[in-house]
Formats: structure tokens, sequence, C-alpha cells
């Protein structure tokens, strides 16, 4: 398991910052799956809550629309995802696995685009298909579905945020391969 005193060490030698205080902190993970199809096959909405539970470990919560949106045949309170929030152990049980074990297993994967953190610091990123998580089993999988993560860190810029998640195993790509893009 990532031991966060550790990780601030490093990251106060990193930023050279001394008050611990001030070191940028990951605060929470949200992750999120849209059920936007759920309208006509209602067992997409089950077996995105499954996956986000065996995914997370705890029960994800429905999201519901907040008005209605004709052109998207949209009514107001309609499913419309799943969320779960981490916080605590196991949010750095989830970043350790998702380093370690799920990152690695994505097709062609050079690593996270660092370009995506907000001014605020946070950084969201989406898996395309679920099967990348090894907890999932694939004879479970009957519609494949993508699951949007953001890291919520806290006393941050992007340049912090970025040094925090270094800090904590997660891979960027390098500089170089950002310009051929």
């Amino acid at each position: 398991m990532i031991d966060y005193k550790t990780v601030e060490q490093s990251l106060s030698a990193k930023l050279d910052i001394k008050n611990r205080m001030s070191l940028p902190k990951l605060q929470k993970i949200v992750l999120n799956v849209g059920i936007g199809d759920a309208k006509t096959d209602p067992k997409l909405q089950e077996e995105a809550i499954n996956t986000l539970t065996i995914i997370s470990g705890q029960k994800p919560i429905l999201t519901k629309a907040k008005k209605s949106i004709s052109g998207f045949k949209l009514r107001e309170g309609e499913a419309i995802g799943v969320k779960v929030t981490l916080r605590g152990l196991k949010m750095l049980n989830f970043v350790e696995r998702l380093a370690s074990v799920t990152l690695p297993r994505i097709r062609d994967f050079h690593g996270l685009d660092p370009r995506k953190f907000d001014r605020q610091g946070n950084y969201t990123f989406a898996i395309k298909e679920q099967m990348v998580f090894p907890e999932i089993p694939y004879d479970s999988i009957k519609s494949t579905h993508g699951v949007e993560i953001t890291f919520s860190i806290k006393l941050s810029d992007p340049n912090k945020s970025r040094a925090l998640m270094e800090c904590m195993g997660i891979p960027f790509m390098k500089d170089d391969s950002l310009n051929q893009k």
C-alpha cells in the first residue's frame, strides 16, 4: 500500500516546500459511469452499478438529470449516471492498484496526458473499457462502458498536482511524445 508519509517526504524534497501543511494533498477520487442508454435497457444500469461496486469496494449512487433536455430525450429525474467517491484508505488502495495493475493493462498505453489538469490542479481522465480492471471477471461483462476517474487535489496548481501524482506512482507521458500529436 502507498505510504502517504513517504509520498509527503519525497514531494517536499521535489517541490522544496518545508511546511508539510502547504503540500498538495489528494482529497478524494471520484469514479463516474454514464448510463445514457439505461432508458431502453435497464440491465445496463445494474451492470454499471455492479462494475463500480467491484472496482471501488463501495456501493455507488445514481446521478439523476437536474432538468429536462428535449434534444437528448431526457426528462428531469431520470438516471443518467452512477458515481462513487473514494476517500482515505480505499482511495490510496485504488491509486496503488490503478498505477501498478490497471493502467499497464491498457492497450498502447504510454502514460497519462499531463495537459488534462484544470486550473485548481484536479486531474480527470477516462478509461474506455471497464475490462482493464483485473477485479472484473470477463464472463460477467455483457456490454462495455467507460469509467471516468477524477483526482481532486487540495492546495495545488497543475505543476504541484503532477508532482504529487508522480510521487504516488501515476505514469505520465514524456514531453517529447506530446509534441508528436
